[in-house]
This record gives structure tokens, sequence and C-alpha cells, in this order.
């Protein structure tokens, strides 16, 4: 994310994908071993084939080690994003996503594309949804009003992305739609 200084109030997209990685996600290990106590929690135990739930940096890190291959989420799938985008396109609300979408996808897409069918096609769905979505947020901005502003279905990565612009805005319409101070001398003859 290439923001001015003034603008980096915001958690970063690493920092976001490391929030992320703390979901859970289905695996096949392809060794075995014991529950294994983390700070986070118990995992385990891991006997191939038997799928078992682990936090996505295990996975990640028993991916990289060539000890597990990664289930992936159910949406994470050509079918399901491509429905995805054509309710992004024809609808003007968002459409409903898991709230971590964008990062564990990423994470998934870097680490385990040999798990997903037609990483590629994949990749490409995302970055399209992620552009039309990034258009409803720009018009949701632009008709930024000083009460509340309704976006729903908003993903943890969308937020993050508007929250500097958001917060920076309330603050000007704020400023320019709060009442005059009473008793301010200026309507007395």
């Amino acid at each position: 994310m290439s923001l001015p200084p003034s603008l980096r109030s915001s958690i970063t997209p690493p920092e976001l994908e490391l929030v992320a990685s703390e979901q859970l996600v289905e695996i096949v290990p392809l060794v075995s071993m014991e529950r294994t106590a983390f700070i986070s929690g118990a995992y385990g135990p891991l006997r191939p084939p038997t799928k078992c739930k682990v936090p996505l940096w295990m996975a990640s890190n028993l991916k990289l080690k060539k000890k597990c291959h990664i289930v992936p989420p159910s949406w994470l799938n050509v079918d399901f994003l491509q429905e995805r985008l054509s309710r992004e396109t024809t609808d003007p609300s968002f459409s409903e996503m898991p709230f971590r979408f964008a990062e564990i996808a990423k994470i998934l897409l870097d680490v385990a594309p040999d798990d997903l069918q037609n990483p590629d096609r994949i990749r490409s769905l995302l970055k399209d949804i992620r552009e039309a979505r990034q258009a409803k947020s720009r018009e949701g901005l632009s008709k930024l009003d000083h009460n509340e502003l309704m976006l729903p279905n908003l993903c943890a990565m969308e937020i993050n992305e508007i929250r500097p612009f958001f917060v920076r805005g309330m603050a000007v319409l704020t400023q320019l739609t709060r009442e005059p101070a009473q008793g301010d001398g200026m309507d007395q003859a």
C-alpha cells in the first residue's frame, strides 16, 4: 500500500495477513504428529490421511515443509467467486464474503497454489471482485453523511483501506455541520 505517511494510520496489509493467519483451516497431514500446545491453543494430533483443523499459520508452515496439503475453504473456488463477481457488478450493495477473504486467499495463493483448482483463474476473479468492491467503496464515500455511513459486508482489508479517508472526511463534515455555540453574541442587538 503506497500511501503518504500522513495517511498511514491504518494497519498494513501484512499485519492484516498476520491477524488472518489465526483462522482455522483444514489440512490433510502427510506426517504424524502428536497433539502440540501453542500459545493460541493445542492442535493435533495429526494422522495421515485424516483431515484436521489448524490455524492458517501452522498450515502454511507445514505446507512449506511439504508435510501437508491445505484444503481450501468452500468459498475459494471458481464457481463461488464467479457468482460473487456477478453479484458485485449487478447489485448496488456489497455481496456477503468472509470477513478476511482477501488475506486468506492471498496467503493460500502464495503458499499452496497446487492445492487449489485453477489458481490463476481464482486470482483473476479475486482481483475483479476487489476492483468492483473498491468502486462501490469510493461511491459510498462520495455520499458521506455526517450522521452515519452504511457499507455492510465490507471485509477487513476494505475497512482498513477506507479508514483514513473516512476518519478525515467525518471530521471535516462534523466541523461543517456543527451547530453554532449558544450565546456567542452574534444574534443579539
